[in-house]
């Protein structure tokens, strides 16, 4: 399939810049996938669209305070440091703005601490060394990265992050779950809807849109994700009780699609994942999914569009749009049925 059939247009005033005050009054849009109908409603309504059999999976990972600021050694120029991922000891993969500006061998200060440039990559990625533990260096001078489209830089930190948020480790938030707060979690247990964690950390890739003209032809980024056995049977014991697997965001998604056996089995694992699901990808374990409005030509729309059909998933962004929805990160929601 062609890249454009996953483009659509979207004005900047339909961007969220900042979320609402409260989490789970955000609109929520119910698709049924199977006849492309609509209805429009809000987040606080949630449990009236689940059954007590159900399980929703979230994703725990918690947005790690890696987006850094320092001065180039020689000019004092001002650089921005997302660190990626750990390499090896307090080597690092990060990616540098403007990275031109960086040498091999050249250093960027953090008032006493520093990072070394050991060798750079492509899109402005780099092995970074640190002269101090990353943790330390995080905690005096780490900031939550927000995505690059949300301009305004004065919200509260906690508000990126989901409030069962757990395990550092991503570079962004799963953000389908920014809509959840304490009461509603408690009233859908009421109800006796189930809860399972799982762990995907997000990688900035995952807003490097996909640049290939045949969507097949993208290669994506892995990021590390786990389950353990008692989650892993908490969704087999749904499953068989007859219940819907409610996965909450694209990375429960790719976590759960990535575990399930042929047979349909959640087996505890951990590892990395490049699992890139496309129109014509069979779902074998997710029966719905919660999910916010997404970058155009992006994999994550790839994503959605293979799960409830390109022409639905566009139609209801039309739809969204019409009815003034607020997309992307701190933006509203749908829920795929």
């Amino acid at each position: 399939m062609k890249l454009n059939l996953f483009d659509y247009n979207l004005p900047e005033k339909y961007i969220a810049q900042k979320p609402l005050l409260h989490r789970d009054k955000s609109k929520l849009l119910i698709l049924d996938r199977k006849s492309g109908a609509i209805k429009h409603d809000i987040f606080l309504n949630l449990p009236g669209y689940v059954n007590s059999k159900d399980i929703l999976v979230v994703n725990e990972s918690k947005v790690a305070k890696c987006r850094l600021f320092g001065k180039k050694e020689e000019t004092g120029a001002k650089i921005e440091c997302f660190v990626l991922n750990k390499v090896k000891d307090n080597q690092y993969l990060a990616l540098l703005k403007p990275s031109k500006r960086l040498k091999i061998s050249g250093r960027v200060f953090l008032e006493d601490y520093c990072f070394v440039v050991k060798s750079k990559l492509d899109y402005g990625k780099a092995i970074i060394e640190f002269n101090a533990p990353l943790d330390i260096i995080f905690e005096k001078f780490g900031k939550i990265p927000l995505p690059p489209y949300i301009k305004n830089n004065d919200i509260d930190e906690s508000r990126y992050q989901t409030i069962y948020a757990k395990e550092d480790g991503s570079t962004a938030s799963p953000t389908a779950g920014l809509h959840f707060t304490k009461n509603l979690i408690s009233r859908l247990k009421a109800k006796g809807v189930k809860f399972a964690k799982v762990r995907l950390d997000i990688g900035l890739d995952t807003f490097r849109p996909v640049i290939e003209e045949e969507i097949k032809d993208h290669k994506m980024h892995s990021e590390y994700y786990s389950i353990s056995k008692l989650e892993a049977e908490k969704i087999n014991s749904a499953k068989k009780n007859g219940g819907r697997v409610i996965a909450v965001g694209t990375t429960s998604t790719r976590v759960l699609e990535t575990v399930v056996s042929k047979n349909g089995i959640i087996t505890e694992d951990s590892g990395l994942t490049d699992l890139y699901v496309y129109p014509g990808y069979k779902f074998k374990i997710v029966d719905c999914m919660i999910t916010n409005f997404h970058i155009p030509k992006s994999t994550l729309l790839i994503m959605v569009s293979a799960f409830a059909g390109r022409k639905n998933i566009l139609n209801a962004y039309s739809e969204a749009k019409r009815n003034s929805y607020r997309f992307y990160s701190f933006g509203d929601c749908m829920m795929v049925v």
